[in-house]
């Protein structure tokens, strides 16, 4: 693969203890832990793919501002203010000294490998504009701007058509599976297991799996439901 432009990804992540709150994992797991521990794969993966410094963090939970530090990221403070706002922040941080394109990708895409992200990142680079959609295809897990070009955080429900409608944004439902399943339910997380998470994820997952099958072959996780 061709060595990636000079990018500045934004990667926001919500206080764990707030997140992903449609998410009910079985004990011995809890929310925030699987939280933080998606973030974690996911930071992994962004600084294996993109260099540490143009990797910008937008979080207040402490767990995340740790890991991101220790990677070698920047973090940003969360202003506080929702979603959009934490975007903002993030990008206005990234644009500072900075006249490349930059992105926004989000932080609980746990099987998520670097060259996932870098063929995303060479796909959007040909627009002024793109929008990776979630696996769903309503959400958007990545949302870039060329360099000169102006993004305008949308995420929320349905951001993806909204992200589409901004002056120059092209869809691109890429073909990458790990890239596009972020998590907000058992089901999105048993899809996360198949795929094979990383390590902190599959750590998590490991300690609530079933039986081994007949077949020899191990259960789903008991999220899978």
């Amino acid at each position: 693969m061709s060595p990636l432009p000079a990018w500045r990804l934004v990667v926001p992540v919500k206080d764990a203890r707030l997140a992903k709150t449609r998410l009910e994992p079985p004990p011995p797991l809890t929310r925030p832990d699987l939280a933080r521990a998606m973030a974690r794969d996911t930071l992994e993966a962004v600084c294996r793919a993109l260099p540490p410094a143009d990797v910008l963090v937008v979080s207040s939970d402490e767990a995340a501002v740790r890991t991101a530090r220790g990677l070698g990221c920047v973090v940003v403070p969360d202003p506080g203010a929702g979603l959009n706002a934490a975007v903002a922040a993030g990008l206005d941080a990234a644009r500072t000294g900075h006249t490349g394109p930059v992105g926004v990708l989000l932080g609980d895409l746990p099987a998520l490998r670097p060259e996932d992200l870098g063929a995303a990142l060479a796909a959007c680079l040909a627009h002024p504009v793109a929008v990776v959609p979630d696996a769903e295809g309503g959400g958007t897990v990545l949302l870039t701007a060329a360099a000169g070009s102006t993004l305008r955080p949308r995420f929320g429900p349905d951001s993806a058509a909204r992200h589409a409608d901004l002056p120059g944004a092209v869809r691109l439902p890429l073909q990458l599976p790990r890239l596009r399943r972020d998590v907000d339910d058992a089901a999105a997380l048993a899809e996360v297991a198949a795929l094979g998470p990383g390590r902190h994820t599959a750590a998590l997952l490991a300690t609530v799996r079933g039986p081994r099958t007949s077949t020899g072959s191990p259960g789903r996780p008991a999220t899978a439901g």
